[in-house]
């Protein structure tokens, strides 16, 4: 049985009462009275309502300089697509509909039904539905419990074999690779250098971070086989 539990810092969003059940949070999605920014997921009965736009040296550029790396590694292998920005991912199994800052479908994966796009009203595809390949969660304040602890079960609830997690909030990059396994996700250890090896990829992949006036921060999501 749904919770009727919400967690809306500083906002005020109304949600309807069927919103706290699987099936009619999705039909509110598909409403008109649903909010076009911001970003608002279901975890398992809860609604969970993100309305602060990003931190642009923390968040929003850390997400191009990720997505503009694997957009290009598997455009050019034609492995499949990489989704962001209001892009919706849903698991019945897992109770779970939300917007991650990226993710990764790999045609295989489209091949085989383990994911599928999922037309709206409108028809359009509008989600998809099952587990992605791959999952970038980029932390800020609000979302640290989110990123951190019940995303991450959900996620491996929903069968999402790899997940990856960034915090470049302070004076060091955080940056880990969660594969998962039989019980959840296990973290991969890094080397001295920050390389992290993707199981799904099959590279090594780190964030680094650097100085560029007038811009404060500037990101390159490096690789190598």
């Amino acid at each position: 049985m749904a919770r009727e539990y919400a967690v809306i810092p500083d906002e005020n969003v109304p949600i309807p009462p069927e919103a706290y059940s699987f099936e009619g949070f999705l039909r509110w999605t598909e409403s008109d009275s649903f909010p076009e920014t911001g970003r608002i997921d279901f975890l398992a009965g809860d609604v969970e309502v993100e309305m602060s736009p990003e931190d642009l040296h923390t968040h929003g550029v850390v997400k191009t300089a990720m997505a503009l790396t694997l957009g290009n590694l598997i455009y050019d292998t034609g492995l499949g697509d990489l989704y962001l920005d209001s892009s919706r991912l849903t698991s019945r199994p897992a109770g779970l509909s939300s917007e991650p800052d990226l993710f990764l479908v790999l045609r295989e994966t489209l091949d085989t039904g383990r994911a599928r796009f999922v037309p709206t009203r409108k028809g359009r595809s509008g989600s998809v539905e099952g587990a992605p390949d791959l999952v970038v969660e980029i932390m800020s304040d609000s979302s640290v419990q989110k990123d951190t602890l019940r995303l991450p079960r959900l996620y491996a609830r929903a069968g999402v074999p790899e997940l990856w997690i960034a915090d470049c909030r302070g004076d060091r990059v955080r940056f880990e690779i969660h594969t998962l396994l039989e019980n959840g996700y296990a973290v991969i250890e890094a080397d001295a250098d920050g390389w992290v090896r993707s199981p799904l990829l099959g590279r090594s992949f780190r964030l680094v971070r650097w100085t560029a006036p007038p811009f404060p921060w500037r990101y390159r999501l490096e690789h190598r086989d």
